[in-house]
């Protein structure tokens, strides 16, 4: 069969020939792959730099952990595999399949799954989201900040805060569901200002990050008390686009009512997971076909990942691969 393959530690994924997959085992369904969805996840296993992988030592590996096609029977399915999914064919565990609605493309049924792992596994189950709290998501102009907005939106949040560096990103967050948005380019002190002039007039309840690194520092001095009481604020990391440490003062930890936790693979309960593949992504494919959650995707073909494995994707938009 045809798949994209990674021959060689940190090489560009190459579309070549691949061994078919065995016979799927009784805890499996065989998928005829249509689409495959290429995130920061994808390159970072395919690169041996993610925390999952690091140990591993690299064989000729197809790229991709998600994507959706039909089943031997002809359903219409998405599912999430370790063993590659950028492949005319790919055996997936049945507790990873999740039967999708014809009225939603291929595409779309790709691309959002990851995206909504990223932000609704924070916000319910690390930060213990309720209707009413207002949300801060530091980087929503990525597609998963995007997206984490609309879920914010769904899960009924009071006000939505966003902050990220792409100026025209930022306003279209105000017609995903953004209340208010803040620009990480402006100086400093004018940023933390800002934070904290919002955090006096609504507190914030959730800081779901993307980015780490400088930002946090300056989100959380902006939230530090005074030696009073404060306001009880989760911070849940999901990303380290800006940097993978910060700094953090010890004071701002024993004066500030502040719980900091992560998000993402190896943090979650076996039965949080079995939520999100029963209930949680099936509730927002639904929200897709109804339209109240938007994922814009940038659309190649399998034959053309060479090209597109390094190309810079517009912002907002999530790379599928399309067998």
């Amino acid at each position: 069969m045809k798949a994209a393959v990674v021959f060689e530690k940190g090489s560009i994924p190459q579309y070549a020939d691949f061994p078919d997959p065995q016979a799927p085992k009784e805890n499996e369904m065989q998928v005829s792959v249509k689409a495959a969805s290429i995130k920061n996840l994808d390159r970072a296993i395919a690169g041996g730099s993610h925390y999952s992988v690091s140990n591993d030592t690299h064989q000729p590996k197809i790229i991709g952990t998600d994507g959706a096609g039909y089943l031997e029977n002809g359903k219409k399915v998405y599912f999430f595999s370790k063993k590659g999914t950028a492949a005319e064919k790919v055996n997936a565990e049945k507790r990873f399949i999740i039967p999708v609605s014809d009225e939603l493309d291929f595409a779309t049924a790709s691309a959002l799954p990851n995206a909504v792992m990223g932000s609704a596994m924070g916000l319910k189950f690390k930060a213990g989201m309720k209707p009413g709290d207002t949300v801060l998501i530091n980087g929503a102009t990525g597609i998963t900040g995007r997206i984490a907005v609309q879920v914010a939106k769904l899960y009924g949040a009071k006000k939505i805060i966003a902050t990220g560096r792409n100026e025209e990103s930022l306003q279209t967050l105000l017609t995903l569901g953004a209340d208010e948005i803040v620009s990480l380019k402006q100086q400093d002190e004018d940023f933390k200002s800002k934070i904290i002039d919002i955090h006096s007039e609504t507190p914030v309840d959730i800081i779901l990050d993307y980015l780490w690194g400088h930002s946090v520092e300056m989100l959380l001095s902006a939230l530090k008390g005074n030696g009073t009481f404060s306001h009880k604020t989760k911070l849940v990391s999901v990303g380290g686009m800006s940097g993978d440490a910060i700094q953090l003062s010890s004071q701002i930890l024993r004066g500030t009512d502040i719980q900091i936790s992560g998000s993402g693979l190896g943090s979650w309960t076996k039965e949080e997971t079995h939520l999100l593949f029963t209930e949680i992504i099936p509730e927002m494919f639904q929200a897709a076909v109804e339209k109240r959650m938007i994922i814009d995707a940038q659309i190649a073909s399998i034959k053309d990942i060479e090209s597109f494995w390094n190309a810079e994707i517009p912002a907002g938009k999530r790379l599928v691969i399309t067998i």
